[in-house]
């Protein structure tokens, strides 16, 4: 069996939609960081860079009795793919190209779009220059996908981890007012191609998925204790 520590972000659902995909049973533990659950010290034991989400593996490809814990959700998808055999090429070329995607999500595309969410929806001073900033990479990280995706279904051969870990985030571009209907063709066919899988129906939406459903450059007002966790004082606090 499999524990979820999760949260419903775009991070967080991209291992629920995984473990959907792979049809792997597991039990879900829910957070709350808006008040502050990412610092309970049974997750500090679990992550001590206090992120989520967080697998722990009850039954470990490593065969030992002790549980293994993941986190990052690059090295969880990597884990639930070997576990399973599934969802990653066994070619070498072509799990090396899934890889390479999956690499441009986690160390490009959440951050960059991450940081377009925060100055347009949470920043509490205007920023014109990092709104452009960040906006502008995004839509600059979605004509890259946009240009591989070019007669191709998927990002590198089959549906795959790679597919996996962008999808959430380019599920949430419409709140920074980015629509890939407009401007992606290629890359909106493949988000529906994508969207339209039982699993990543069922997985989207673990714990709750409103957020999703807010305005564009929807403005989120957070009091000082859901600030002071998120960007602020209690965030940067020595444990």
């Amino acid at each position: 069996m499999i524990d979820l520590h999760t949260v419903p972000t775009p991070n967080g659902h991209k291992i629920s939609i995984a473990l959907e995909e792979l049809g792997l049973e597991y039990n879900v533990i829910p957070y709350d960081i808006s008040v502050g659950d990412q610092f309970k010290p049974e997750l500090l034991a679990l992550n001590p860079n206090n992120k989520l989400p967080v697998l722990v593996d009850h039954d470990p490809i490593s065969g030992s009795d002790e549980p293994m814990v993941i986190f990052e959700t690059g090295a969880i998808l990597i884990y639930l793919a070997e576990k399973t055999g599934k969802l990653m090429a066994k070619d070498p070329v072509t799990r090396f190209q899934q890889l390479q995607w999956l690499m441009f999500q986690v160390a490009g595309v959440g951050p960059m779009q991450g940081q377009a969410h925060h100055f347009i929806r949470y920043a509490r001073v205007q920023q014109d220059y990092a709104r452009e900033r960040y906006v502008n990479e995004s839509m600059r990280q979605c004509r890259v996908l946009e240009g591989q995706l070019q007669n191709q279904d998927y990002l590198a051969g089959d549906y795959s981890i790679a597919d996996i870990a962008c999808w959430p985030w380019l599920r949430a571009l419409p709140l920074i007012d980015i629509h890939l209907d407009k401007d992606f063709p290629q890359l909106h066919d493949w988000f529906t191609r994508i969207e339209q899988r039982p699993a990543v129906e069922r997985g989207k939406d673990l714990i709750h998925g409103w957020v999703y459903k807010l305005p564009p450059n929807f403005k989120m007002e957070l009091d000082e204790k859901t600030w002071s966790y998120s960007f602020g004082e209690e965030q940067y606090r020595q444990r």
